[in-house]
């Protein structure tokens, strides 16, 4: 397993020349597909009469749609990672700029039809990115030096988080409190722009030789020898559970809120303090990840997770108020804890998958959690919508669709927290060193450092 737990802070010349253009990307890439797989395709979905399921189907496409990466991860050496990413990011820009369209044909198109046609749209759009997707990792895994992963994988969560929440900031002010047909249409385009943009930047991250292509006469992939190597085996099925619970957790907090009341607007402000949340990753962790390590990081964040499903549960059972204060602060924790979980899975997969089969084992990775990020959206929307209406009291709380949702999403959580202590990662410092170094040593390190400059 690669180590880099005694590392010192890296340098910033450490990261590979070139690496800029990487987070440019990201950050463009951000501006764009948070419009089209979040929030604001969400409030179009539902202003052409979606329902739960539908909303689920429309969330959980992307997910889905990764299990492409398995038939792709063959031929990602044979093309070249670069050539191979680009491509497939190319040909998706291209359906956003028709989507962008289809707001603006209901003149013609009924809401049911507008709708059906937004959906083919998404499915082409994420089916070139799942293809695609398969280059990614590895490139960046081969790119990056093991022992700044943290380091590189934390200032581009930073950065995607940063975008994510000016396009949600954008979209609110774009939409407005009534949004018309056309304000869509203009939110759509800019996000086809921005990513018309990111290709430019990834055009320009250096190209890293990949590995020669196996030939035909080694067989098979021995993809359940791959899922039975330990650690990894661990590292997935601690992913699934947490893809599973994330998958909804999103999507239907839009939902949730829209239907207590918000306006698009308000709901687009409330959802940009999620990206700030994740931005804030950057001084919670920053290169600290590279020494202290995934595990203990997980364990951590899912518990918070667990904590804050919770407190939605009451809120949608009207035990606590939904006021501003508390759905900012539940927003900033989830994007917070949300941007450490992805950090550190990308991490600890890039230090447990071998040298040999790493574009598999990635594949299957990515594959794997992504179908349960996928299914689940929809699982969520079919039990809202199977509870409909229908209210109950029981224990002071009120069971109702949202307030069941969020208490069967926590108890997910509480799984993952279990299956995340199980991991193999020996040099890893305990959750309790984790706590003291974040919670205690950073603060009284950063207040020193003020004293001096005093």
């Amino acid at each position: 397993m690669e180590c880099s737990r005694h590392l010192s802070t890296p340098a910033k010349d450490s990261l590979p020349p070139g690496l800029n253009h990487a987070y440019a990307f990201a950050a463009f890439n951000a501006l764009s597909f948070q419009i089209v797989l979040g929030g604001p395709m969400v409030l179009y979905a539902k202003s052409l009469g979606a329902s739960a399921t539908v909303l689920g189907l429309l969330t959980g496409m992307m997910p889905l749609l990764v299990i492409l990466q398995i038939p792709a991860a063959s031929h990602v050496s044979r093309v070249g990672y670069r050539r191979f990413v680009y491509a497939g990011w190319g040909i998706r820009v291209a359906f956003i700029f028709v989507m962008a369209l289809v707001p603006l044909a209901g003149g013609f198109l009924d809401a049911a039809t507008r709708l059906v046609l937004m959906l083919a749209l998404l499915f082409g759009f994420n089916f070139s990115r799942g293809i695609s997707s398969a280059g990614w990792l590895p490139w960046i895994a081969s790119l990056v030096p093991a022992a700044v992963r943290g380091h590189y994988l934390a200032r581009d969560a930073a950065m995607v988080n940063l975008a994510c929440g000016v396009s949600c900031l954008l979209a609110a002010f774009a939409l407005g409190r009534e949004p018309a047909a056309w304000r869509f249409a203009i939110l759509f385009a800019f996000s086809a722009v921005m990513g018309s943009v990111s290709l430019s930047f990834l055009k320009r991250i250096p190209e890293v030789a990949a590995p020669e292509p196996e030939g035909k006469s080694a067989g098979p992939v021995p993809w359940l020898a791959m899922f039975n190597y330990r650690p990894f085996k661990k590292l997935l099925l601690m992913a699934i559970p947490w893809a599973a619970a994330y998958g909804g957790a999103q999507a239907f907090t839009v939902v949730y809120l829209k239907a207590a009341g918000m306006t698009e607007e308000r709901i687009l402000l409330v959802t940009s303090v999620f990206f700030l949340g994740g931005l804030s990753s950057l001084w919670f962790l920053g290169s600290r990840l590279d020494r202290l390590g995934s595990k203990p990081v997980l364990i951590a964040a899912f518990g918070v997770w667990f904590a804050v499903m919770t407190a939605w549960a009451l809120a949608a059972g009207g035990l606590l108020a939904t006021g501003l204060t508390l759905v900012l602060s539940l927003q900033f924790l989830m994007g917070l804890f949300a941007a450490m979980v992805g950090m550190s899975n990308a991490r600890l997969l890039m230090a447990v998958a071998p040298q040999m089969g790493r574009n598999h084992f990635f594949a299957l990775f990515s594959v794997a959690a992504n179908v349960a990020q996928g299914i689940a959206p929809i699982g969520w929307g079919v039990l809202i919508d199977a509870i409909g209406s229908r209210k109950t009291v029981w224990l002071g709380l009120q069971w109702n669709s949202f307030s069941a949702f969020f208490l069967a999403v926590a108890v997910i959580f509480g799984i993952a927290v279990l299956l995340a202590r199980r991991l193999e990662e020996p040099e890893a410092v305990s959750l309790e060193a984790l706590v003291r170094e974040v919670l205690l040593q950073s603060p009284q390190r950063a207040l020193v450092r003020l004293w001096q400059k005093e």
